[in-house]
């Protein structure tokens, strides 16, 4: 998966470029998809920058294995990002989470 790639999956869901954040929590990590998103006049990052941001987010999905947990996760949920209530996607590291748990 690509930042570009990850941004259209954004887009297609909720039609809004949401900030996605990781978020490490009681030993599990969650990509969460925050309320924030580009087209808001409030939103603190440039086009650019958070295509930047994306791309990162990407490049840790694909070295986690969890951009196909993700799709199937956004495919199927029913949440939207709100003010104060982010979508957390649970990423199911396997025997790789303690790698990523520190």
């Amino acid at each position: 998966m690509t930042g570009k790639e990850l941004h259209q999956l954004l887009l297609d869901k909720w039609g809004y470029s949401y900030d996605v954040q990781f978020r490490r929590t009681q030993g599990k990590i969650f990509l969460q998809v925050m309320w924030k998103y580009l087209e808001q006049a409030s939103f603190p990052l440039t086009e650019a920058e958070y295509q930047e941001h994306l791309d990162t987010i990407a490049n840790y999905l694909n070295a986690l294995d969890g951009t196909a947990q993700v799709k199937n996760f956004i495919a199927q949920t029913r949440d939207r990002p709100r003010l104060g209530k982010a979508v957390s996607i649970p990423l199911d590291l396997g025997e790789r989470a303690s790698e990523w748990i520190v």
